[in-house]
């Protein structure tokens, strides 16, 4: 079955796919925030053409664990996008993420603004990448 990904950014949105088998999570794409209903249109493109049947969201928990302003952002996006696909929608804590795929990007030595179209995507394969990993551990 094929996971999409999300990392859902107040500009952009990071999209990365699985692999049939739920092994790899691999960046697809950068959606530009524009408006809400074209985001939510070009996902739900996405879900039919890759033929998706869960959707992971990262989630910002803040530091101390708590939701803040940022995850509430996100929890509202969410429940728009769930109002137009009856694909589950699940979120993932992803604290530090953004960060990691940073500091990744940086080692490669990528930079600039072509890092910062990367990352978004980079970002949701990230955490996409977390949850199929933990399907692993809990299937022992």
């Amino acid at each position: 079955m094929r996971v999409l990904g999300l990392d859902i950014g107040d500009k952009r949105i990071g999209v990365a796919m699985s692999d049939p088998d739920e092994i790899l999570a691999s960046p697809l794409a950068t959606i530009m925030r524009d408006s809400d209903d074209k985001a939510v249109a070009t996902i739900l493109d996405i879900i039919e053409k890759h033929r998706v049947q869960k959707i992971v969201v990262g989630l910002p928990y803040s530091m101390d664990g708590n939701l803040g302003a940022q995850a509430n952002k996100v929890m509202t996006f969410v429940a728009m996008l769930s109002e137009h696909t009856d694909v589950n929608i699940e979120t993932r804590d992803e604290r530090l993420s953004t960060v990691a795929v940073e500091r990744l990007l940086a080692a490669a030595g990528t930079r600039g603004k072509t890092a910062r179209l990367r990352t978004d995507a980079a970002a949701a394969a990230f955490v996409l990448q977390g949850y199929l990993d933990s399907l692993k551990t809990s299937a022992q």
